[in-house]
């Protein structure tokens, strides 16, 4: 494990006016932090971020991401919160690890839900700050190092599973092949037991009896490119087990069968020079056909440029050849890392936002755990063909990938819009696969849209995602439309007209987005009709009382909390009605005055005796007063006491008390049998369009 000056000298090399004190304060905060915990390998738990961080020093990169690496794990698992570390190491720092840091374990999430929202968290942190994503490929490295310390083989598999669908592809895509290379054979060696064994018992084997060949090889090609005066320096190296696996996999032959398991790598000093030397190998040993590859003319979109060529050296034997600058090489190792430019300004590198932004969207798309992580898979596979737009517009695909593939990568509008294709100018179905070149054009349509059946043949996970959601907004146009015909045959029901105010108060209510999330939760019948009714006008549903239970020739009123044969009379200045919470004022020589509980009269501190009143059993029938704001417009009044009438309620008066155009504010009172019957009253007014604003006076 790294020792804290080792890693401020190591630092302090690459980048001279780093913050010495900042980062001896973030060593020690992760110690402290993490205190006596124990990793599986009986380590301290604080070696881990360390090590996170000496690989992120390797990169040589900034020194806020190597804060970020000692920090990564103390908000996931210790008491440390990012309020904290913002506080002490300032809000980039504090950003970067909160885009490091898993979500919260949610006990009802399953597994493959938690690995779905963790990996949601950490595209969208990475699509803001890259950097994110160079912490966790370090961190899942040193993990994957370690991990056969972990005693349990269901949680070793898992992690090696989740590496090889995910991490390595995702270090692949930002170029970093060596951590790619290094997480692919670990994950192997834990998934595949059996095959890796044989496989590096035969590479062994092979090894003990060449003597040497490898060497030999290696000095052939460069003796060959000396004698052209090419300066070149070459590496011999076996292909590792899983890279062998692989294709003994794809190709279906055995291990014996493959012919070209030595590769080799040429370093020059330019880019012409890769190409002078193809030519050389080229002249001195066969080449075999199809297997070359232009790397440097047209870069992968993670920015990798090299030349591959496969030749046939003595007794048949195959052998893989690559070649490339050296800055190329630098480059091609590394990726992302290597030529990172924050520290010119915080710009993300060009070549790694195209695919970035394809994630994102597939994020967005996603309607479950599930389909993230499979679209995610899907967009993060490494093998790819290279296919053109009529106007030369390069894009990279998978192998296997159709013309509906092609016009997802161009654009989803131009996707969802497909009709047909040419490739190369000849006329082709959607569903034929692209071969590496294909100049490709989209004949669309307006009036076209995707077909489930696509689902069938495409192979990018863009492609899947923006299918599958074009198909779930069609099925919920079609539920949505029947749900609005529902929901016309609902209002009819109701007691009065109701417009887009009583719409937009119905979607508050029950929680809901807009009005197509309404609509389709109509026809969907996720709301029942008396559900929808009472949301829209509240009280709507409610049995309305008999008028002949609350009439003026019938309306009893009676007090309990008075002595005998003492009178009381309802006060005008907040007309309580059967329901209310109700308090009495006595006087001398006067009735007792019985209030509303929250009446403003009682808040002036009146001095006289309370008394704790409450309505009797038999009790039905009050004068209420409401204040409303009606809009001055022919027809408002009509509507209005169409609502009263409707929801029969007697009016005793109307008056206009102001006119301040294009309103008027009137005060009403009403006969109602009790707080219910008043309250639903006001329901159907505030519904109303013709109802600015509807309150108790």
């Amino acid at each position: 494990m790294l020792r804290q000056y080792e890693l401020v000298e190591r630092v302090k090399e690459y980048a001279p006016e780093a913050d010495e004190a900042l980062l001896n304060r973030a060593y020690v905060y992760t110690v402290q932090k993490h205190g006596t915990q124990k990793r599986a390998s009986g380590d301290p738990y604080f070696s881990h971020p360390v090590e996170v961080a000496g690989l992120m020093t390797e990169l040589k990169l900034d020194q806020q991401t190597i804060i970020t690496a000692l920090l990564h794990d103390t908000v996931e698992d210790t008491l440390a919160t990012i309020d904290e570390i913002e506080k002490l190491f300032g809000p980039d720092v504090a950003r970067l690890v909160d885009g490091v840091t898993k979500l919260s374990k949610i006990e009802v999430m399953t597994e493959s839900e938690r690995a779905a929202e963790n990996l949601r968290k950490l595209l969208l942190a990475m699509s803001e700050d890259l950097r994110v994503l160079l912490v966790k490929l370090a961190d899942r490295l040193h993990n994957m190092r370690t991990l056969h310390f972990i005693k349990n083989p269901e949680k070793r598999e898992r992690i090696a599973r989740e590496t090889m669908d995910i991490y390595a592809p995702l270090a692949e895509r930002v170029g970093m092949y060596e951590y790619m290379r290094e997480m692919q054979l670990l994950a192997f060696e834990q998934l595949e037991p059996e095959a890796y064994a044989t496989i590096a018992g035969r590479l062994a084997q092979i090894r003990s009896q060449e003597g040497g060949q490898v060497d030999a090889i290696a000095f052939a090609i460069k003796q060959a490119l000396a004698e052209a005066d090419v300066n070149v320096e070459v590496t011999g190296r076996e292909k590792h087990p899983y890279s062998i696996w692989k294709k003994m996999a794809e190709r279906h032959v055995t291990f014996e069968q493959i012919t070209d398991i030595m590769a080799f790598r040429v370093l020059t000093e330019t880019p012409d020079d890769c190409y002078r030397a193809l030519g050389v190998l080229h002249q001195t040993w066969q080449m075999i056909p199809g297997r070359f590859k232009d790397y440097i003319s047209t870069p992968k979109s993670n920015g990798y440029k090299s030349l591959h060529t496969a030749l046939i050296y003595e007794n048949s034997m195959r052998m893989e050849v690559q070649i490339r600058s050296r800055e190329m090489h630098r480059l091609n190792e590394f990726g992302l890392a290597a030529h990172w430019a924050y520290k010119q300004g915080g710009s993300r590198p060009d070549g790694q936002v195209g695919w970035l932004r394809d994630l994102i969207e597939i994020v967005d798309a996603s309607h479950d755990a599930e389909e993230l992580l499979e679209h995610t898979k899907l967009a993060i596979y490494q093998d790819r063909i290279f296919a053109f737009t009529p106007k030369g517009a390069l894009h990279q695909l998978p192998k296997g990938s159709t013309a509906v593939d092609f016009a997802y990568a161009v654009h989803t509008d131009l996707g969802n819009a497909a009709v047909g294709a040419k490739i190369n100018g000849r006329h082709v179905p959607l569903r034929s696969q692209l071969a590496n070149g294909d100049v490709v054009e989209i004949i669309k349509s307006e009036v076209s849209e995707p077909q489930l059946s696509w689902l069938g043949f495409v192979v990018t996970g863009k492609a899947r995602a923006a299918i599958r959601r074009a198909v779930r907004a069609k099925e919920r146009a079609e539920v949505a439309e029947i749900g609005s015909k529902l929901f016309d045959e609902i209002t009819d029901r109701l007691p009065q007209r109701i417009g887009k105010k009583a719409i937009d108060s119905a979607i508050k209510r029950l929680d809901l987005r807009d009005e197509e999330d309404l609509m389709f939760a109509i026809g969907s019948a996720r709301l029942s009709d008396r559900e929808v009714m009472e949301a829209l006008v509240p009280g709507s549903t409610a049995e309305l009382p008999q008028e002949a239970e609350w009439s003026r020739s019938e309306r009893a009123i009676s007090i309990k909390g008075l002595t005998a044969g003492m009178g009381f009379e309802l006060a005008e200045c907040c007309h309580p009605v059967p329901g209310d919470r109700i308090v009495g004022l006595r006087r001398p020589d006067k009735k007792v005055e019985v209030h509303t509980i929250d009446c403003l009269t009682l808040a002036n501190g009146i001095d006289v005796d309370w008394l704790d009143l409450s309505w009797g059993e038999r009790t039905t029938g009050a004068v209420g007063r409401l204040r409303l704001v009606l809009y001055n417009r022919p027809g408002t009044l009509a509507e209005v006491t169409q609502i009263f009438a409707s929801n029969r309620a007697n009016v005793t008066s109307l008056n206009m008390v102001q006119r301040d155009d294009p309103f008027g504010t009137y005060e009403v009172d009403l006969e109602v049998a009790d707080l219910a019957h008043l309250t639903r009253i006001l329901g159907a007014l505030r519904a109303s369009e013709a109802v600015s604003e509807a309150i108790r006076a």
